[in-house]
């Protein structure tokens, strides 16, 4: 599990995994040119950076790569100029790293990868680049939501080991658990009645956190979401819009996708 997510404090890819390392409470910091650099002016002091003794980037670009167990680039296309040179340092230092281009994986996907990448590395330390945002005025959303998505994939993989040892251990577990949020709501199409569909079907928006209540626990535990269904929960994941915090989550998007379906087949309509 990642413990430290490192940056050079740029703007664009840099600050937004510092960005991302705050806002889910692990450590973050890294080196920066000298007077906290940045194409936009000094770096905000919120930022916990340290400043390198000269103001070349190229020498805390280096820096960064040496003081973690791995660097993460992340662009939109092939890397150019600083990314390249970050990618160069890494092969020097012989240091794991890793290229996303999100212009042929998808973010989910690349969520995903990093995950992989980051557990078969045991790295415990992360150094994040990728363009400026003068290169990019995408790159910091897409990086922010990329870096909280596989904090989370591993947050959800790991947080019921108990829950995972009782699954295994329990032969009345059915084998077969929906791998994908349209077997699931297939499943669950096929199991309720069709008065509970109708009711479903008709209920409004902002009723959903009363079928949460009614459904939730049902869809956590034999769906397999309480004990570590990665590849349902990977799917929530490519529907979701935002990244998955928990499971909950994940059971969030699977009711909402239910009652859209159901009201295709299954709400009452008025025939004039």
């Amino acid at each position: 599990m990642i413990r430290k997510i490192i940056s050079g404090g740029q703007t664009g890819a840099d600050q937004a995994a510092l960005d991302a390392a705050i806002k889910l409470g692990i450590p973050h910091g890294g080196w920066i040119p000298k007077g906290r650099l940045t194409e936009k002016g000094p770096l905000s002091s919120k930022y916990d950076l340290k400043e390198m003794p000269a103001t070349a980037y190229a020498s805390r670009t280096e820096q960064n790569v040496i003081d973690s167990n791995g660097t993460l680039i992340i662009s939109h296309g092939e890397l150019t100029e600083g990314s390249d040179y970050t990618r160069k340092m890494a092969l020097k230092h012989q240091r794991p790293w890793l290229h996303v281009n999100l212009n042929k994986t998808p973010a989910f996907k690349a969520a995903t990868l990093i995950r992989a990448w980051i557990m078969e590395n045991t790295i415990e330390i992360l150094n994040v680049a990728g363009p400026r945002e003068s290169k990019d005025d995408r790159i910091y959303q897409d990086v922010l939501k990329i870096i909280e998505s596989t904090y989370y994939l591993e947050l959800m993989k790991t947080s019921r080991p108990e829950l995972e040892r009782l699954r295994h251990n329990d032969p009345r577990t059915p084998e077969k658990q929906p791998q994908t949020v349209q077997e699931a709501i297939a499943r669950l199409i096929s199991e309720l009645p069709l008065k509970d569909k109708t009711t479903i079907a008709n209920m409004a928006e902002s009723e959903l956190a009363r079928l949460k209540s009614l459904l939730g626990s049902h869809i956590l535990e034999k769906f397999g979401l309480w004990s570590g269904n990665e590849k349902l929960a990977k799917s929530c994941l490519a529907i979701a819009d935002h990244p998955l915090h928990d499971e909950g989550d994940a059971l969030n998007i699977i009711i909402k996708e239910l009652w859209q379906e159901l009201q295709m087949t299954h709400r009452l309509r008025i025939i004039k």
